[in-house]
C-alpha cells in the first residue's frame, strides 16, 4: 500500500508528526510495535506524574493538621497507587488512538524496518511481514533506559523506569543511581510514601544540568525528608543475596568505598537510541555517536527519510519531539515553519519542590564571558507560597546586564513547572526583563515571583 507519510513511533514525536500531516492533507499511515503514545504516555511522562499525584495526596494528608485539618491513619498503598497510574496511561493512550482515528491516520501494528527505495517492511506479531511505500518516512523509534555494566538489570532487584513505575511490592529500601529527572522524581515518590532511599549521583551535584542554587535548594528539600544524597559517587558493583541487594558506591573525591544495603536497584542513568535493526545500514541514513544525523529540518542524508525526537541529536524530552514533527511535516508539505530553538528549551522536574527552567545557568553565563545581572526572590516572602504551605523555593533570574536580555531562569517551588512558559515565549519574542517586570501579575500568585525576581536583579525588588 502507497502512502504520503509513513511515521515510524507514536509516541510524542510520531503521533504528533502523523496528526499533522494527516492535517496537511497527505495519506498518513503509523506503526507501533506495542502501546499508541509511546514510552512517554505509557511508562515515562503521564503514569509517573500520576504517581507523583498520589505521593503529594499522601503527603498533604499526613500534614493535615498544619491546615486545620484532623485527618490521621493514612496508608501509602503501592498497588493502588500503580493500578491508578496504569489506568492514567491507558486513558491518554486510548485518547492517541481517538486523535489518530479522528483524522484518518492509519494504524499498523507492527515492528518496522526501512528500506530503500522509501519501503518500509512491518513485522506484525503473528510474524508476517507487509511491505509499504511512502514518498515521506519519519523515524521516530524514541530510545529506552540505559543498562550499566556494574549493575546489569534484571527487572526484579536491579531495575530500570518501567519496573519502578509498577513494582509488585513496597521496598523498605531503594538506591537510586542517577538523579537527572527520572532519577530524582522517582527518589523523591518513593521516600515520600515511606521508603528508605540512597540517591547516587557521578557528577557533583544531584540535577546536574540544573542550576547550582536549584540543585542545592531541592538536595536540601531531599535531606529533609530523610533521603541519603550521595553526589561526586558511582556505583561499582551490585551483589543480589537473596533478596537483598549489596551495593558498593564509590567516594569519587576521597576514592573510599561503602557498603549499602537495600531491596532493590534503580538504574536512572539516562537512555540510549532505539535504532537496532531498523535497517539504516541497508537505507544508507547517517549514524553519529548513536544518534541519527538530521538538518535543521530534520532530513537525513537520504532524501525523504526523516528523523525527530530521541533518535536524533538534542534534549531528549517530549515537548522537544512534538516541537520537531511539527517543523518537520511542515517542511513536508511545502512551508517555511518555524524552527526549534534549542537555547530556548525548557526543562522540567515534578519533584516537591518542583523545578523548571530555561536558558543559560549562572555558570554558564559566566563561563560565556557574559556581564549579569542575577535577581533571586525566595518564595518564603510570597503571600500565595505562604498561604499554601510550599514555601521551599525561589526564582532566579539571569539578565545580560548590557542588553536587559533574559539569559536563563531558574524555578524552584511549587508548581514552578505552570509558570515557566510564560518565560520562555519571553524569550522566544525577544522581550526584555524590564519588559516582563513591568506587566502586571496578578496577586496573590506564585508567578508574581517572576517580576520580583527581575527588580532584585536590579536592587529595585519591593519584597525581596
Amino acid at each position: 500500500m502507497n502512502y504520503d507519510l509513513i511515521v515510524i513511533g507514536s509516541g510524542p514525536g510520531g503521533y504528533v508528526a502523523a496528526v499533522k500531516g494527516a492535517q496537511m492533507g497527505l495519506k498518513t499511515a503509523v506503526v507501533e510495535r506495542e502501546s499508541l503514545g509511546g514510552i512517554c504516555l505509557n511508562w515515562g511522562c503521564i503514569p509517573t506524574k500520576a504517581l507523583l499525584k498520589s505521593a503529594q495526596v499522601y503527603n498533604y494528608i499526613n500534614h493535615a493538621a498544619a491546615y486545620g485539618v484532623q485527618a490521621g491513619g493514612a496508608e501509602a498503598d503501592l498497588q493502588a497507587m500503580v493500578e491508578r497510574s496504569r489506568g492514567v496511561a491507558a486513558t491518554m493512550s486510548k485518547g492517541v488512538q481517538f486523535l489518530l482515528g479522528k483524522h484518518g491516520v492509519e494504524v499498523i501494528s507492527g515492528t518496522a524496518r526501512v528500506m530503500p527505495g522509501h519501503k518500509v517492511s512491518v513485522a506484525a506479531a503473528d510474524g508476517t511481514v507487509s511491505e509499504y511505500v511512502a514518498r515521506h518516512i519519519i523515524i521516530a523509534t524514541g530510545a529506552r533506559s540505559k543498562q550499566m555494566p556494574s549493575m546489569p538489570q534484571d527487572g526484579k532487584r536491579i531495575i530500570g523506569y518501567r519496573e519502578a513505575m509498577t513494582l509488585p511490592f513496597k521496598p523498605k529500601s531503594m538506591l537510586v543511581c542517577g538523579s537527572g529527572a527520572i532519577g530524582s522524581e522517582f527518589a523523591f515518590f518513593y521516600q515520600s510514601i515511606g521508603v528508605q532511599v540512597t540517591l547516587v549521583e557521578f557528577m557533583p551535584q544531584i540535577l546536574p544540568n540544573e542550576d547550582d542554587d536549584t540543585a542545592a535548594q531541592v538536595s536540601r528539600s531531599f535531606r529533609k525528608m530523610g533521603m541519603k544524597v550521595m553526589t561526586s559517587s558511582s556505583v561499582e558493583r551490585v551483589e543480589i543475596e537473596g533478596d537483598l541487594c549489596h551495593v558498593t558506591v564509590k567516594d569519587l573525591k576521597k576514592g573510599t568505598e561503602t557498603a549499602v544495603d537495600c531491596d532493590v536497584v534503580l538504574s536512572a542513568v539516562g537512555v540510549v537510541t532505539n535504532l537496532e535493526n531498523l535497517g539504516l545500514e541497508e537505507t544508507g541514513i547517517a549514524v553519529e555517536r548513536g544518534k541519527i544525523v538530521v538538518d535543521d529540518y530534520y532530513r537525513t542524508n537520504v532524501e525523504g527519510y526523516y528523523a525527530i525526537g530521541d533518535v536524533v541529536h538534542g534534549p531528549a524530552l517530549a515537548h522537544v519531539a512534538s516541537a520537531e514533527a511539527v517543523c518537520c511535516v511542515e517542511k513536508i508539505g511545502g512551508g517555511e515553519p518555524h524552527r526549534v530553538s534549542y537555547d530556548n528549551i525548557p526543562g522540567c522536574t515534578y519533584t516537591t519542590p518542583e523545578v523548571a527552567s530555561v536558558g543559560l545557568t549562572e555558570k554558564k553565563a559566566r563561563e560565556a564571558g557574559k556581564d549579569i545581572l542575577v535577581g533571586k526572590f525566595f518564595f518564603k516572602a510570597s503571600g500565595k507560597a505562604t498561604a499554601a504551605g510550599n514555601t521551599d523555593g525561589f526564582v532566579k533570574m539571569i539578565i545580560d546586564k548590557e542588553s536587559d536580555q533574559i539569559l536563563g531562569a531558574h524555578l524552584c517551588g511549587d508548581n514552578v513547572t505552570e509558570m515557566i512558559a510564560s518565560l520562555v515565549v519571553a524569550r522566544e519574542n525577544g522581550l526584555t526583563a524590564h519588559q516582563v517586570a513591568s506587566s502586571i501579575h496578578p496577586h496573590p500568585t506564585m508567578s508574581e515571583a517572576v517580576m520580583e525576581a527581575i527588580e532584585a536583579a536590579y536592587g529595585k525588588a519591593i519584597h525581596g
